[in-house]
């Protein structure tokens, strides 16, 4: 098991869904951490979480208000840091839609920040999280989140001699997060609603638990070389089946795909294939070979047992071979989502 006793963390973002469950298992698993960082412009969401893991309890956390717009108050907050998790973005799709802007600056000009400020500040691992959408991206998010995760990948070419990596870990769905279609079901069915809107019955997603998002992190703590991308292996739901699932009494009205939304989504690509490597749990997308490569991919699968997948290889929640089923959705619900839902 990764051992981070000893060492200073700082979560971007920290306040958020994925930040407070990365914080509990650090705290569980390594309870001599030297520091760690909660970086969020959100005070209240600090205010929160400060009751959760109090400093009393916890001498370890540090609530540090910024923003990762800000270079200067990142430079500031990564003093004496050894580990940056980048959570922090703006991720609902229609918002960036209608603030485009705010977006990029957010999520690209934010991740320059990130990149930069670790370079000037000795941290020696950067892990970014990204999304599906960030995979062929039609909508603004997921471009935004594609260009920051080549950023992340290239920071590997302009580090010079310093002792640092960086890498990105790219999921879908989260299970129970802000905004998520499984407490978006629950809330309307608990308001007494006559239907639950389906954007369509065709659709699909991937599905992962908040601390499956979690332990790949960790994976990618310690096992990152610099420039990968991984992708776990999960299965995927469809839309009408989270409803029939949490709500079977309720009709389902198909009310149409949103702007900016797919059918299907996708992580890796027909085009990611070549460079993509299949671990065992997790998929690897290595970066792709040029002057300023530091390893091989032949070098990469013999360290790791890695196989190459197809060429021509795409992973989509369409076509995955891995299904949750209606039983299963209810299980995932009471679990992870609301533990006094009546399977």
């Amino acid at each position: 098991m990764l051992n981070l006793n000893g060492k200073s963390i700082l979560i971007t973002g920290g306040t958020g869904s994925f930040g407070k469950m990365f914080t509990r298992l650090i705290l569980d698993r390594n309870p001599e951490v030297k520091k760690l960082v909660i970086l969020s412009r959100d005070e209240q969401k600090h205010f929160q979480m400060a009751q959760e893991f109090p400093e009393d309890k916890y001498p370890a956390m540090r609530y540090f208000i910024g923003d990762v717009r800000d270079k200067e108050r990142l430079k500031r907050a990564f003093e004496g840091i050894d580990v940056v998790i980048h959570a922090a973005a703006m991720k609902h799709v229609h918002l960036a839609e209608y603030n485009p802007m705010e977006c990029v600056k957010t999520n690209i000009n934010g991740a320059e920040n990130v990149i930069d400020a670790a370079l000037d500040s000795g941290v020696s691992e950067v892990v970014a999280l990204s999304t599906d959408k960030a995979a062929a991206p039609i909508n603004l998010y997921g471009a935004t989140k594609l260009a920051s995760d080549k950023l992340f990948i290239a920071a590997n070419n302009i580090k010079g001699k310093r002792d640092v990596r960086f890498s990105v870990v790219r999921y879908g769905n989260v299970m129970g997060s802000n905004g998520s279609v499984m407490p978006f079901f629950l809330n309307k069915k608990k308001k007494g609603e006559k239907f639950l809107p389906i954007t369509d019955d065709q659709m699909t997603r991937f599905n992962i638990s908040l601390q499956d998002g979690c332990e790949m992190v960790f994976y990618a703590i310690e096992k990152a070389w610099g420039g990968e991308v991984f992708v776990p292996k999960i299965p995927s739901y469809k839309i009408s089946d989270v409803a029939t699932a949490i709500a079977p009494e309720l009709e389902q009205k198909v009310v149409g795909i949103r702007p900016g939304e797919k059918l299907h989504e996708e992580m890796i690509t027909a085009s990611d294939s070549y460079n993509t490597v299949d671990l065992g749990k997790y998929y690897a997308i290595l970066p792709q070979k040029s002057p300023y490569s530091r390893y091989s991919k032949d070098d990469y699968k013999k360290a790791f047992n890695g196989v190459d997948v197809a060429d021509g290889f795409s992973y989509n929640s369409g076509n995955n071979l891995d299904w949750e089923t209606i039983d299963s959705l209810r299980e995932l619900v009471k679990v992870h989502v609301d533990p006094n839902f009546q399977i």
